[in-house]
């Protein structure tokens, strides 16, 4: 692909050829974050733009706040892979990729510097002012790739996002005592559990068995919504704070 002009102004251009047309949707109403999981945003970029990679995002957002877009927005970018959302599975037609430069799990999931969290903000807003899109669709690559995949990590600051107006969010129930569910238990209490993840948007089965796949889906939860402590296991503050989001959410209110 020859250059385009950027949908978000700021932004400077480098063209990927890895991209193509969207399907079923007129315009995307996911915003999609992920970390690139490298050691450079220099080899991050430059393997988004690699043709034999396969792979790409909407846009970049380096260490120092600097916004790169490599694909249209009116474009499909290959950046979600295998993922569900509320029963639908093509979410790279339905959302918008962004990719932020940080070395991840791989790297000792380092801090997000506060210019980078600046910048990403100032994307995020604008994007999702142009296309409309929900606070409650505004997802982490993990809430749609649940075990296959664990960015943008538990150090995301999704709190800081919302509290600039990107995304939804309450803010954690203490982590406490009480009753919990794990791997292995079954019943009504499980399947009540599954039933407020599915409801909120995550893709999982109502079994009322709490299998592997479960732990998978509770811990992106943990990871997105009470990232002090991912362990897959349903105790009170983790079901609360689902409860708590469900109830903000317009349909349930």
């Amino acid at each position: 692909m020859t250059s385009f002009t950027p949908d978000f102004l700021r932004a400077e251009v480098c063209p990927s050829p890895n991209h193509g047309e969207r399907i079923g949707v007129e315009r995307p109403d996911i915003l999609l974050l992920h970390y690139t999981g490298m050691p450079s945003a220099e080899g991050a970029q430059a393997w988004l733009c690699n043709v034999e990679s396969q792979v790409s995002s909407h846009y970049l957002v380096h260490e120092d706040g600097r916004v790169v877009q490599m694909v249209p927005e009116a474009r499909r970018a290959w950046h979600a892979g295998k993922s569900v959302w509320h029963d639908e599975t093509d979410i790279n037609s339905r959302s918008i990729g962004i990719e932020i430069a940080n070395p991840g799990h791989p790297g000792g999931l380092p801090d997000f510097p506060d210019r980078q969290i600046e910048g990403l903000i100032e994307l995020c807003r604008d994007c999702v002012e142009r296309h409309q899109i929900p606070a409650e669709r505004v997802l982490a690559h993990s809430d749609v790739a649940p075990i296959r995949k664990v960015d943008p990590g538990e150090n995301f600051p999704w709190g800081k996002l919302a509290a600039a107006g990107v995304g939804h969010w309450v803010e954690p129930s203490p982590i406490g005592g009480g009753r919990f569910f794990q791997r292995g238990d079954a019943g009504q209490p499980v399947e009540a559990l599954q039933s407020m993840l599915s409801l909120y948007g995550y893709g999982i089965e109502i079994s009322g068995e709490y299998c592997l796949r479960t732990e998978g889906v509770v811990a992106a939860f943990q990871r997105h919504f009470r990232p002090a402590k991912v362990d897959g296991v349903a105790d009170s503050s983790t079901i609360e704070t689902l409860h708590r989001l469900l109830t903000q959410l317009p349909r349930y209110a």
